[in-house]
């Protein structure tokens, strides 16, 4: 699946068994993170299309938030092609 982070114009690959957090790293893409298990929320984004699924039982977003298109891309895969809204992504550094 492709991603594409709406503010920056950047592109990747995600692929259905790895999540978004890590596809982006892989893409040389730095989303904001901090615990990696879907608990703290530092990675909190909007998702603007596409669908994803999540990899435990009931990450930290409410019912009202899921409504509104809030994810979390450390614990979410891409079920579809995807448009992220990150604003604070930055580019990975060689």
């Amino acid at each position: 699946m492709r991603v594409r982070l709406a503010g920056q114009g950047w592109e990747f690959d995600a692929g259905a068994d790895t999540t978004l957090l890590m596809a982006a790293q892989q893409a040389g893409v730095r989303l904001p993170s901090s615990c990696r298990n879907g608990t703290c929320r530092t990675c909190i984004c909007k998702l603007e299309s596409g669908a994803i699924r999540y990899l435990v039982e009931w990450p930290g977003v409410s019912l009202d938030e899921k409504r509104e298109g809030w994810i979390l891309p450390c614990v979410a895969v891409a079920q579809s092609d995807l448009e992220l809204a990150v604003p604070a992504a930055r580019r990975i550094e060689p």
